[in-house]
């Protein structure tokens, strides 16, 4: 089965997850919903007036310390899928004490994957700039991500190119959630084509072998890669299953002990439909990874 099946959005899912988000509606949110904020200027030359948007949630209750920060990246096969689909994330998040911070970037054929991920990166930026005015800790950003939005986040993790470029020193990720990551290693993936349909991936990762490893994550792993909390569907797509065992034994060698948890009978799209309920396992798991990490 081609891996395009798995990860693009299909229109039951859309439905699904506009269900969900209306319901959001419906019952109480213990958290305040700032939407819509640009994170790169209008004035810069590749400005997108819809794409270059994020919205922070911030949970009502007030604290006597600064929250701790997860920038979700949405997945969708890395030309679909929209943050106000990911409400619920970001309820979800407030409600148990995190500052939430829900981003849209650019998509293909727009743009490349370099791209996508640079967008990912400023936003993260836009983050340690500004998330103190919403109660947020800027020495606490961590990111999270589903599918193609995953293997975002895992790369600018692992490549502080994307921040450098930016005129930062160090980057500022302090540990990354991964849930169902895609694109973890498209270098093998794409020399080896195994489906049909592969080529459609050329359309976002160029045609360049150079290239599709630049901005695969495993390749940029070193032991000073912030930590990794990674979530895998037991039904998943083999593709997903074999580079996310990949990443984690590169880890391994790298003398690094990586969380690592197989959700048994998970599909793809079911892994990020279970954010919707607060007591789920990556929930569960996500809090004390957070606070562990701050240390």
């Amino acid at each position: 089965m081609s891996v395009s099946r798995l990860l693009a959005l299909p229109a039951l899912l859309v439905l699904l997850l506009l269900i969900v988000g209306t319901n959001e509606y419906a019952v109480a949110r213990p958290s305040r919903r700032t939407q819509d904020i640009a994170y790169v200027a209008a004035t810069a030359t590749d400005f997108s007036a819809e794409r270059h948007r994020l919205d922070v949630y911030t949970p009502r209750r007030k604290a006597a310390a600064s929250h701790p920060v997860v920038v979700f990246i949405h997945g969708g096969n890395w030309d679909s899928g929209s943050k106000n689909i990911y409400t619920f994330i970001g309820r979800r998040l407030a409600k148990q004490g995190v500052v939430a911070v829900i981003i849209n970037y650019r998509l293909s054929p727009d743009v490349q994957v370099p791209a996508m991920a640079e967008d990912c990166a400023r936003a993260v930026h836009w983050t340690q700039q500004h998330i103190a005015e919403y109660g947020g800790d800027p020495q606490r950003i961590f990111l999270m991500g589903h599918s193609a939005g995953a293997g975002l986040a895992a790369l600018i993790a692992t490549d502080n190119h994307y921040f450098s470029r930016l005129g930062l020193l160090q980057n500022s990720v302090r540990g990354v959630i991964l849930d169902d990551p895609a694109g973890l290693d498209m270098y093998d993936y794409l020399l080896k084509k195994q489906y049909a349909g592969d080529e459609q991936y050329l359309t976002a990762f160029g045609r360049d072998p150079q290239g599709w490893k630049a901005v695969s994550a495993l390749y940029h792993l070193t032991a000073a890669s912030p930590p990794f909390l990674t979530f895998v569907g037991g039904k998943t797509y083999p593709s997903i299953a074999s580079s996310s065992q990949k990443f984690r034994s590169r880890l391994k060698e790298l003398g690094v002990s990586p969380q690592f948890m197989v959700l048994p009978g998970k599909q793809h799209i079911p892994m990020v439909l279970q954010l919707y309920w607060q007591h789920n396992v990556i929930y569960r798991q996500l809090l004390p990874f957070i606070s562990k990490s701050s240390r």
